[in-house]
C-alpha cells in the first residue's frame, strides 16, 4: 500500500488472499480460542476474523470470500466487503497475509 493510499481503498476483487509460509490459524485452549500463529508472533483472532481467515486459502478471490460471508450471515454485501477489506489490509500490513 502506498503511503498516500487511504486505508479504505478497495482491493482488487480478484485478489486471492492467503496466509504466508510459516503462518497458520490454530485453535488454542490456552489462549482461549483461535490464534493466528506466525514466526515469533501470536495474534488472538476473534470469531469474525477466524471466519474470514479460514477462507483465505489462496484459491478463493476476495469477491468469492465476500459473497460467501454475505450469504452465510445474511448480511449486506457492502458491509461485509468493508469489514473484510479492513481486516485483510491490516493483516497484510503486519505480514500475516499475502494479497
Amino acid at each position: 500500500m502506498m503511503a498516500d493510499e487511504p486505508a479504505y481503498a478497495p482491493l482488487d476483487p480478484d485478489v486471492r488472499p492467503r496466509l504466508p509460509r510459516g503462518a497458520r490459524l490454530a485453535h488454542n485452549e490456552a489462549q482461549g480460542g483461535w490464534v493466528l500463529l506466525a514466526p515469533e508472533r501470536v495474534f488472538k483472532a476473534d470469531v469474525i476474523a477466524v471466519e474470514i481467515i479460514k477462507r483465505c486459502d489462496g484459491k478463493a478471490t476476495l469477491c468469492e470470500i465476500v459473497d460467501d460471508l454475505a450469504e452465510a450471515y445474511s448480511a449486506p454485501r457492502e458491509r461485509i466487503l468493508a469489514d473484510v477489506t479492513a481486516l485483510l489490509r491490516g493483516l497484510a500490513e503486519k505480514r500475516l497475509l499475502e494479497l
